[in-house]
């Protein structure tokens, strides 16, 4: 008996323990992420009716709360709306047109397409009883553009730029223990910039759940100064109190190195800030022989703030940061903890070949990897604050980053923007500066620019006085904002005299923030006008504009510049410049939309890498040009260099810093072969061969993002007999995959209108002239009515005192697609009791898993105009105010998309695969006409 006792006893301890655990993680933060499961459907941007009469109300959201009106509405009947999942980018899906934006690459969707301009987002989420006492929020990290955001019917706000994260408290209107629901309606019919921006909740969307009594939104601010061998880290943060408790917390903060060691902590007692108000603290902590993050070793430490109320814990949140100097030096360019560095960097757009601006947190890992592949140590957020991932991605690859705003100005709109901007990106150690404007012409030399720059970057220096602020400049260097900003941005060399304005301005530092411009398609050496196609060899594009290795030059050659950063690290989406339609991109990339490399990235490599580099361009695939001059490029950082064709020496050249070396060679296919000599010995053997025909399709993974990567990037190529590559293949690759689905496809051609992503289309097909009749009976169910007498439009002037037992209602819907490969179904919305459903004379079942869903058959379906009945008894009014449903149903049509497939593009394509979750392997397979199949296996 005792030990039955005992055990019972240790029982109710351990059940205790259970408890108390949960309680105090239920007080504790939560930030759970809700990009699946979500439902779409595209509005219109005038059309009321199209748009699901939304704001059509008496009372709209606007006047009484609680309105939402149209899919806003908790109630909303969104069964017949597409499944899909976060990040999505509605824009990429759609075909090209000639119609569509230039700047925005010809997607017809956004301006001048009013159909494809809304989108509307619908999900629904359970919050549990025992959350109550807790203050819940809706985080969303980027939303494009213009957004509405509803939770249960109540109407939370608008964030108008595309660009910045915002948050919204939702805990007055959650229903506690059952079904809330969440509803986005995203606005892209506007640019925001000059360069594809995507469409819709492109970023990720998360549910969080506090303490009253919790650290704000970016709510920590840490800074650190280096002493000898030891820093001094000062931890300040903001704490909010929405609830009523008035009284003394204690605020603990601790620093937690790369193995989870703690190697600093301290606390402090201090009062609650005041219902619904802040208060900040500040603490110091000492880190003894501090780990610096720099670019090869991009150490980084974590602050732990918790908050305990009565000894308990109530809050505990989690800022990642790194300890490091910088400094700009006016005579001597750019210092990174106390090292001279050269800024080697590259401006970016957001978007990646077939998935446009939703891009998987995999892919920012893999974009930043090439670019450090390529030497680059730098990046500029050009033109708008980037994805939180992405500087995760920098801060933990070792990637420094220029943080820009989007829009210049000195009201509430354009420094609200910047601040939130800089609250929430300065713990990031890669943000080295901050960038308050870009290429704004129509202010840059005038008294108004001066203004507006000195506004904006002493309101920066308030928010973060450990980093300077710059502007990129073009319309030249003289005055306005050159004349007062911090760290001077040269927008290309053509554009002024730097050195000039340099010696005007000797305290000031410079860098080149944009430079070279240059037009060069992958793959392609010789201009092709008629294709939209530009020579890969690097040439001065425009006569006031300049090659990347002649900007190189100028800013290697100057201490006093502390480097430059190339327009553009990738190709993206939009700004096809020189050309217009039928091309799609720019040019303008280092590498292409997927990140194959173009010529120019060798060069680089060999200049800015610390890795020997040999590479020959072009290929060696000319049939045709036999007995023709072909011009060959070597880019190396040999000492010298001796090229060979068809082991015949063509000469030994000697290679200038920073410069490349050319030869004109009569072709003849067979071996082209470059060896490079370092101290006189031979260091590097390349070479380019002729090649047979394509023969089989090559699969290969991204090495680095394959294991324990949940979205994959592979590279798809063909090659001979031998194993070669072909540079010269474009064959129609066709791909299926087993244990995951693809995201996307693309290939770097700058004029394919190929589509991007091969989806299901979901079309909302509405049924028309809704009549009615009475019927004298409700056992009448199964009577159709051919006869077109006493019928009357559907609920117009019902009199629900008086209704009759029973009604027969028709309508029309039209179908124009092929029926035999569609699956159509009508989604029914209540508007009787008991109803039965006839298309076109035949009675239709409901089906097994939904009552209120018809599948519709192709037999019963008729190409063109068609007829539903409905036979119902009515619904009775319960309150006199009761507003009854009139809509009966919306018709859905499924056209299944083809197999997934792209054209190689001088040898190469890409695939973005993303695993399912229980897969235990991906099995990728690629077929093509005339080519063995390639199979490609990745292990979960």
């Amino acid at each position: 008996m005792k030990s039955i006792a005992l055990n019972r006893f240790f029982l109710s301890i351990i059940f205790l323990i259970s408890l108390y655990t949960s309680a105090q993680k239920q007080a504790e933060r939560d930030l759970i992420l809700i990009d699946k499961d979500w439902r779409f459907s595209f509005g219109h941007l005038y059309d009321t009716q199209k748009d699901f009469n939304h704001a059509t109300g008496y009372f709209s959201y606007l006047t009484k709360t609680g309105f939402g009106d149209g899919p806003a509405a908790q109630n909303f009947d969104d069964r017949a709306w597409r499944k899909l999942d976060l990040p999505h980018d509605w824009a990429v899906e759609q075909p090209f047109s000639e119609k569509g934006s230039f700047s925005h690459g010809f997607k017809t969707a956004g301006k001048g397409f009013p159909e494809k301009s809304i989108g509307w987002y619908r999900k629904k989420i359970n919050i549990p009883d025992s959350d109550k006492g807790r203050i819940i929020s809706l985080k969303f990290d980027g939303v494009f553009r213009n957004s509405k955001v509803f939770f249960n019917g109540y109407f939370l706000g608008t964030e108008e730029s595309g660009y910045n994260g915002f948050e919204y408290d939702v805990t007055a209107y959650v229903n506690y223990g059952g079904e809330n629901t969440v509803v986005v309606r995203a606005d892209a019919s506007m640019e925001e910039g000059w360069f594809y921006e995507g469409a819709g909740i492109y970023r990720h969307v998360y549910l969080k759940k506090t303490n009253p009594i919790h650290v704000i939104a970016n709510g920590s601010y840490v800074t650190s100064e280096i002493k000898e061998n030891n820093a001094e880290v000062t931890a300040e943060v903001s704490v909010e109190n929405k609830g009523n408790y008035k009284g003394q917390i204690e605020i603990l903060q601790s620093v937690i190195d790369a193995d989870g060691k703690q190697i600093a902590n301290i606390s402090q007692n201090v009062i609650a800030p005041d219902f619904y108000k802040t208060s900040s603290y500040s603490s110091k902590l000492q880190v003894n022989n501090p780990l610096l993050w720099d670019i090869e070793n991009p150490n980084l430490y974590r602050l732990i703030t918790e908050i305990k109320q009565e000894g308990k814990l109530i809050d505990r949140y989690e800022t990642s940061f790194g300890i490091r100097t910088i400094k700009f030096d006016a005579e001597k360019g750019f210092f990174l903890n106390g090292k001279s560095l050269k800024l080697k960097g590259t401006n970016n757009h957001q978007d990646h070949a077939g998935i446009g601006t939703a891009l998987p947190n995999e892919l920012q890992y893999y974009r930043i990897k090439k670019l450090k592949e390529m030497g680059s140590n730098a990046y500029r957020c050009s033109h708008h604050p980037p994805t939180p991932e992405l500087l995760d991605a920098c801060d933990k690859l070792g990637m420094l980053v220029i943080d820009e705003t989007r829009l210049m100005g000195i009201n509430d709109y354009h420094l609200n923007d910047l601040k939130r901007m800089m609250e929430r990106d300065r713990n990031h150690p890669s943000i080295f500066c901050w960038s308050v404007g870009n290429e704004e012409w129509n202010i840059e030399g005038g008294i108004v620019g001066e203004r507006i720059t000195n506004v904006m970057q002493g309101f920066t220096k308030n928010i973060d006085p450990t980093r300077p602020v710059t502007v990129g400049i073009s319309s030249g260097f003289k005055s306005g904002i050159s004349s007062v900003v911090e760290i001077m941005g040269y927008n290309y060399l053509g554009n002024g005299d730097i050195d000039a304005h340099r010696n005007q301005f000797k305290q000031q530092p410079g860098m080149g923030t944009e430079e070279g411009s240059t037009f060069a398609t992958r793959g392609i050496y010789f201009d092709d006008e008629a294709k939209h196609y530009k020579s890969a060899y690097d040439k001065k594009p425009r006569p006031t504009f300049y090659s990347i290795e002649e900007g190189w030059k100028f800013y290697a050659e100057r201490p006093y510049l502390a480097g430059m950063f190339i327009w553009t690290g990738f190709d993206y989406r939009g700004e096809p410049t020189p050309y217009g339609w039928p091309s799609v991109t720019s040019y303008f990339g280092m590498m292409d939309v997927c990140g194959f490399p173009k010529d120019n990235v060798y060069y680089l490599k060999s200049w800015w890498g610390d890795k020997p580099v040999l590479h020959i361009m072009p290929h060696w695939n000319w049939s045709g040009k036999e007995g023709k001059e072909i011009d060959v490029w070597i880019h190396s950082n040999c000492d010298e260099v001796e090229l060979f064709l068809n082991k015949k020496s063509l000469g030994k050249k000697k290679m200038e810093l920073n410069s490349h070396l050319e030869w004109k060679v009569k072709y003849a296919p067979g071996t082209l072969e470059a060896i490079g000599y370092k101290n006189g010995k031979k260091a590097l053997l390349e070479t380019q061969k002729t090649t047979d025909v394509a023969q089989n399709i090559k699969l290969s993974a991204d090495q680095e993002n394959q294991v324990n990567a949940n979205v994959v990037v592979v590279s798809v190529e063909t090659t001979d007999k031998k194993g070669l590559h072909v540079p010269t293949a474009n064959h129609e690759i066709t791909f299926s995959v087993k244990g995951g689905k693809i995201l996307g496809v693309g290939n770097g051609n700058p004029t394919s209108l190929e589509k991007d992503q091969f989806i299901d289309a979901v079309e909302l097909v509405p049924i028309t002239n809704f009549e009615e009749k009475k019927l004298a009976s409700a056992n009448a169910s199964n009577l159709i009515s051919s006869d077109d007498n006493n019928w009357k439009e559907a609920f117009k002037d019902r009199d629900y005192k008086n209704q009759a037992p029973s009604y027969v209602y028709r309508g029309k819907f039209e179908l124009s697609n092929n029926l035999s490969t569609n699956t159509v179904n009508f989604f029914y919305k209540k508007i009787g009791t008991d109803a039965v459903v006839f298309v076109n004379g035949n009675k239709i079942a409901a089906s097994v898993e939904d009552n209120q869903k018809y599948v519709l058959t192709s037999n019963v379906l008729k190409q063109g105009t068609n007829t539903i009945q409905i036979i119902a008894p009515p619904l009775q009014k319960v309150k006199d105010w009761d507003v009854m449903n009139t809509d009966p149903g919306i018709i859905q049509v499924i056209t299944t998309a083809e197999a997934w497939k792209r054209k190689l593009f001088n040898g190469y394509a890409q695939i973005i695969i993303q695993k399912d979750e229980n897969a235990a392997e991906v099995v990728l397979s690629a077929a093509a006409n005339g080519l063995n199949t390639g199979t490609l296996v990745m292990k979960k």
